[in-house]
């Protein structure tokens, strides 16, 4: 696109989660490739602090945007609050509306959409924090997670035969999501589009080890391998359930269902970790390498959530 718009563009980025830093990143690449669309691009930043919603309310209505990018990512950001505050000001935004927000963010609750959906989830309950430091929860292995955090933030693997319980840091909320462990490769599908959705490619992601934060966000952490080479029933199966996964939790714009494949299991072995539904947007997330496969560049991807939006 070249000359302007038109059209203002408040991109939301930082923010108060455990993932500013992360936000911040994404943030920065939406507005840069934005202006090269041709908007009027505005970079705000709520600040790290809780509590400073008046004076996002006043900086928000003094830029009077005509859509607000939502590249916020964690909690505040992705959970339905900055959601309910943009529609209560009347405005347009990218990515799902509140609840979408609030039951993906929630990864308990979301599973158990996914299971009336009739969509292929682990065990998992919900515990306190202390009762899972001090035993096994539930047989070995299993993985420890947040409720509500994204992007690998606060994950502990407990192998089969370990003797201990995880020893959880403090800074773990009291109530965190135990799930039985699922073995296998890593898959990832994109849905794009509120309409009209459809889904993109199924990237097969590699790493070393576990797909932790350092695997998603430094350079070098994780191979991604795009379109997957996974056999075509797995690879249809991935965008069905992702499709369906989209619409079960009534997201908009773009979301992105992540997925454990046991190969041994055949179609089986394949389940929905979750549904990220504000997918990273950093140089090596994986959202934007779908849509580039598919032909769409990284200003064309932010353009269409924008027009999305309106």
């Amino acid at each position: 696109m070249s000359g302007k718009t038109g059209l203002r563009v408040v991109v939301l980025m930082g923010g108060p989660s455990a993932e500013r830093e992360v936000s911040l990143s994404s943030g920065r690449e939406c507005a840069a490739a934005l202006r090269g669309e041709g908007f009027d691009v505005i970079e705000l930043d709520p600040g790290a602090e809780t509590g400073q919603g008046a004076e996002l309310v006043a900086r928000l209505t003094e830029a009077a945007p005509d859509v607000v990018f939502n590249a916020l990512h964690g909690q505040y950001g992705e959970d339905g609050l900055i959601q309910g505050l943009l529609d209560w000001l009347g405005l347009k935004y990218t990515h799902s509306g509140v609840l979408a927000s609030a039951i993906a963010m929630d990864k308990e609750r979301s599973k158990a959409v996914f299971r009336v959906a009739g969509l292929p989830v682990v065990d998992s309950i919900v515990a306190d924090a202390d009762d899972v430091r001090a035993r096994h929860v539930m047989p070995a292995p299993y993985v420890v997670k947040p409720v509500n955090e994204g992007s690998s933030v606060g994950i502990y693997i407990v192998s089969e035969g370990a003797n201990q319980p995880p020893q959880l840091s403090e800074d773990m909320p009291a109530k965190v999501m135990v799930e039985t462990f699922a073995p296998g490769r890593e898959l990832t599908c994109t849905i794009l589009g509120s309409e009209n959705p459809r889904a993109l490619g199924v990237t097969d992601i590699i790493t070393d080890g576990w797909y932790d934060y350092a695997a998603k966000y430094e350079v070098g952490g994780s191979r991604h391998v795009i379109p997957a080479d996974v056999p075509a029933e797995i690879y249809k199966a991935c965008q069905d359930y992702a499709l369906r996964a989209h619409a079960a939790l009534g997201c908009t714009g773009v979301s992105r269902t992540d997925f454990r494949w046991d190969e041994t299991r055949g179609l089986d072995g394949l389940i929905i970790l979750e549904t990220n539904n504000q997918p990273g947007m950093t140089p090596t997330s994986l959202s934007p390498e779908q849509a580039a496969h598919e032909g769409m560049d990284f200003g064309a991807f932010c353009r269409f959530l924008v027009e999305d939006a309106l």
